[in-house]
């Protein structure tokens, strides 16, 4: 069987090095022997694990130039009928029906020759599926690997768009390399942004405005790496991003997939790196603009039942063991390397994947919780196998875990036994400071308390250390600047003001930043605006 030199041996390093793992050395090797395993699968029908994320390229809708017509193909197995319409052919739904192919677990399959629509189906056209799902309805849906999705501005729905420029995007240009390598070299400084709120004015940001306006100023402030949040389209605006309906289409409400890219290469010009923050641990339950149900089973890309839903996000969750969501996600993740030229990602809500229970009401960690029934085997395969696309594509890029959990190897190299990540989030660091500045005074503030918190990883888990991300100043927080100052802020921020609070609470803002960057680990992220301290959330 193929190996790869990433294959773990069979008394896996990360057990070796560290003796509290000994009780659990089969389950890490037997981790290690299911990637391997899958990977000599994968590799005995690919040339790569590469070459196998390419459903991006045959899913979906694209053009033939050889044939001179538009391939429309989507695996909806449990479907009875699928159609395509459009603007193209007046919305006329039933005009052009797909074929089921045979032997292909459910792939339906249309060509449409540029004489059949009188060349109105072209880039830009609007588009849906109709389907005829097992369950016996009918619905208009977006195909799943569609690369645009527009909203009506009158009807307020939504619907896939034809996007196949008929001129590539020119990567030339702002002093553009492709092979820029500062979101590793000499540890991540991430300024985390999200495109929609960066604007000073009302209304939502674009992209054009994020380049123009936003850019600069990150570099002038020494970043050397860009963190952008809700770039997946998602239906709805206030869930940040982490409700996604289209893997595969950058949100439309700030522009187009160019004017990401055109954001992307002049980030590069800049010598600054740009990581995605990518949501793999749930999609969106909305059913006229999601996944969910596409082929009228609730079973496509979840599990049945209530397995595949999580209760708390009211979201659905993915079956990582099916073959085909596997080499969904790992197309996803190919196709924003390749396609728009993102050099990472920080995986979202990793500890929601790595465990059945998704971190609620979840046991005590230790051994038996890392190791036991309660971890998802499939979850974590799926995310070793992510790890090893991303740095087989990408050797410069990186990858971030988001897990509160402290699972052992999250950080180890695969081939020591590892699931991969290059850093994890230091999510404990921003919650002792939310206690501290809530709790204790500062007169009994305790440096050595202090040390024991930034300084509590294990040697060689690189970590990602932050005083405040976007959980902190969103979702129904206070930012630090306000805990510090509160109302003060609106008052007495001039430099003429006298105010003991505002010197205060600047004085500990940049300490509290200082001490942070210093201690709390090998890279340091901040979200946009907290660097200087915007209040509220």
């Amino acid at each position: 069987m193929d190996r790869s030199p990433n294959t773990p041996a069979s008394v896996p390093t990360m057990v070796e090095r560290d003796p509290w793992l000994r009780p659990a050395a089969a389950e890490i090797a037997d981790r290690g022997r299911r990637f391997a395993d899958r990977l000599g699968d994968i590799r005995k029908w690919n040339r790569s694990l590469s070459d196998y994320a390419n459903a991006h390229l045959y899913f979906g809708i694209h053009y033939d130039p050889v044939r001179h017509g538009w391939w429309f193909r989507e695996w909806l197995p449990g479907a009875k009928e699928v159609f395509l319409f459009g603007d193209f052919n007046d919305w006329e739904r039933t005009q052009y029906p797909a074929e089921r192919l045979p032997d292909s677990n459910g792939v339906w399959s249309l060509f449409l020759p540029d004489k059949t629509t009188c060349g109105r189906l072209r880039h830009g056209s609007r588009v849906k599926m109709y389907v005829h799902g097992a369950d016996g309805t009918w619905m208009d849906r977006i195909p799943a690997y569609i690369r645009r999705v527009v909203q009506n501005e009158t009807t307020k729905d939504y619907c896939g768009q034809v996007w196949e420029p008929p001129t590539p995007f020119d990567w030339t240009g702002d002093d553009y390399d492709l092979n820029t390598r500062t979101a590793r070299d000499g540890g991540p400084l991430i300024y985390e942004a999200h495109i929609g709120m960066a604007q000073e004015r009302e209304g939502v940001g674009t992209y054009n405005e994020f380049t123009e306006n936003i850019l600069p100023r990150i570099k002038e402030a020494g970043y050397n790496t860009i963190q952008l949040m809700a770039i997946a389209e998602h239906p709805y605006y206030g869930s940040f991003g982490y409700q996604v309906s289209s893997f595969f289409a950058p949100s439309s409400r700030f522009g187009t997939p160019e004017e990401l890219k055109r954001l992307i290469r002049r980030a590069h010009g800049m010598g600054i790196g740009v990581v995605m923050d990518l949501v793999h641990s749930h999609y969106v339950k909305n059913t006229n603009e999601g996944i969910n149900r596409l082929d009228g089973t609730d079973c496509l890309y979840s599990r049945p039942g209530p397995s595949g839903q999580h209760p708390q996000w009211d979201s659905m969750l993915f079956d990582y063991g099916k073959y085909e969501v596997q080499h969904f996600l790992l197309s996803n993740l190919k196709y924003w390397l390749d396609e728009v030229h993102f050099d990472g990602f920080r995986f979202d809500a990793v500890t929601s994947m790595l465990y059945r229970h998704h971190g609620i009401s979840a046991p005590e960690w230790g051994l038996d919780a890392y190791f036991g029934d309660g971890a998802d085997r499939d979850a974590i395969l799926y995310l070793t196998l992510a790890n090893e696309l991303v740095h087989e594509i990408r050797p410069g890029a990186i990858t971030i875990a988001e897990d509160v959990s402290g699972m052992p190897g999250v950080t180890v190299p695969i081939r020591e036994g590892g699931i991969g990540f290059d850093y994890r989030l230091g999510m404990a660091i921003p919650d002792f400071w939310i206690e501290y500045l809530k709790d204790v005074p500062d007169e009994e503030w305790n440096l050595y308390r202090m040390w024991e918190v930034l300084c509590n990883r294990l040697p060689g888990v690189r970590t990602v250390a932050y005083c405040e991300s976007h959980d902190q100043a969103l979702v129904g927080d206070k930012t630090i600047a306000f805990r510090l100052m509160d109302k003060e802020m609106y008052f007495s921020m001039n430099r003429g003001s006298q105010n003991l609070a505002i010197d205060r609470g600047i004085a500990l803002h940049k300490m509290i930043r200082l001490v942070t960057s210093t201690l709390g680990g090998e890279a340091y992220l901040t979200f946009m605006g907290n660097e200087f301290g915007h209040p509220e959330w």
